[in-house]
């Protein structure tokens, strides 16, 4: 089974899904320090984390910005409720999928269940090797997760590179962004037009870090999005 790693300062509710995912038959890691946590998630990654992202020292935005630079750890964030700046900030830095609190754990069971999947069919099934996308100065690569520009690797989450590359297949049709959530969520998570956008703002700016003249995802406002190819 996997390996999840749980990050929350509130040792009651680490406690708790500790034991509900080793219940599952999930190996768990369990830190109370962001700091801590950063260093551990780092050095030996697990297959999932789940962040809390009201903790002192570092907090859970801040563990996964850094995180990111060098990670593409599938992150479910945990996020206080009504509290939609977290959601919003949290995309932004690169988080996979977020939940609100109090939630139930077996809601967040299948999160996590959900995100696992869409890892395992954006990298591709074991036999079931899946072709390279080419489109002018991109590749995709969905086997080895692997996305270049221009020859420069360009590093992205799952969900980044799902929605990339539901675009990327068919460069110049407009997608929806329900098109685009059915592309890179699994049927049992709703998510809503604002996070396809954080994720589309996140994947421009990965581009221009590496092209400040990148424009190949385009926005027709009020329909979707689209891959030019240049």
């Amino acid at each position: 089974m996997p390996t999840i790693a749980l990050v929350d300062d509130d040792e009651n509710i680490l406690a708790s899904l500790k034991m509900f995912f080793e219940a599952e038959g999930y190996t768990v890691r369990a830190y109370t320090d962001g700091a801590a946590a950063l260093t551990a998630l780092s050095e030996a990654p697990p297959d999932v984390a789940i962040l809390d992202i009201k903790m002192p020292r570092m907090d859970g935005v801040e563990v996964l910005r850094r995180l990111r630079q060098n990670s593409n750890l599938p992150v479910i964030f945990l996020t206080s409720k009504d509290e939609e700046m977290d959601e919003v900030v949290g995309f932004n830095v690169g988080a996979d999928d977020y939940i609100k609190k109090p939630f139930s754990q077996r809601l967040l069971n299948e999160r996590v269940k959900a995100l696992l999947r869409r890892t395992r069919s954006g990298a591709g099934a074991e036999g079931n090797d899946k072709k390279s996308i080419v489109r002018g100065a991109l590749t995709l690569d969905p086997n080895r997760h692997a996305c270049t520009w221009k020859g420069d690797t360009v590093r992205l989450t799952v969900t980044e590179f799902l929605i990339l590359q539901a675009l990327a297949t068919r460069p110049g049709y407009v997608k929806s962004r329900d098109q685009l959530m059915d592309a890179a969520y699994d049927d049992q998570v709703y998510v809503d037009d604002r996070t396809i956008d954080s994720h589309i703002k996140r994947l421009r700016k990965k581009f221009r870090e590496r092209d400040d003249q990148f424009d190949a995802i385009e926005t027709l406002y009020g329909v979707g999005y689209r891959y030019n190819e240049a």
